[in-house]
């Protein structure tokens, strides 16, 4: 009889504590994560793309990376005769109101050959209900990488 009520007990807790985890999440969560994924995936196709508008639009008008202005950025890159291929993996998005972090491990491929490896770190701010990139910070490394990952 013992053994039912634990039973009875640990299955109630276990349901409260559900339901209280789903009644403080926000439903808009998941459609943020996806808008703030698809800011991370047009800005690396309009690298591979050579589109400076189309990198230009991911960017807040004074967005900087490290020292860089966006523009700056966008322009570098489409004028580039090399062919760049950043690919993310392990995405993690943490949102809170209209502001965003996304850390986004990766690998870049030049010429399809590998280059480097490190993370990206995006803070996004949404605005007119657009998220858009406000800063972008990255670190670059050579060792420890798994160069044959691509997703």
């Amino acid at each position: 009889m013992k053994a039912d009520a634990v039973h009875k007990t640990v299955l109630w807790l276990v349901f409260f504590f559900t339901a209280i985890t789903a009644y403080g999440q926000d439903e808009g969560i998941p459609r943020d994560t996806q808008a703030i994924q698809s800011v991370v995936d047009a800005l690396f196709d309009g690298m591979r793309e050579k589109d400076a508008a189309k990198i230009e639009r991911q960017f807040h008008t004074d967005a900087r990376l490290g020292n860089l202005a966006a523009g700056d950025f966008a322009r570098r890159v489409s004028e580039s005769e090399a062919y760049l291929d950043e690919v993310t993996f392990d995405e993690t998005i943490l949102i809170d109101g209209d502001l965003a972090m996304a850390w986004t491990p990766y690998n870049l491929f030049v010429d399809e050959q590998f280059h480097h490896c490190g993370v990206d770190l995006f803070v996004m701010k949404r605005t007119e209900g657009r998220w858009l990139i406000s800063q972008l910070e990255d670190t670059r490394r050579t060792e420890g990488c798994d160069p044959t990952r691509r997703e």
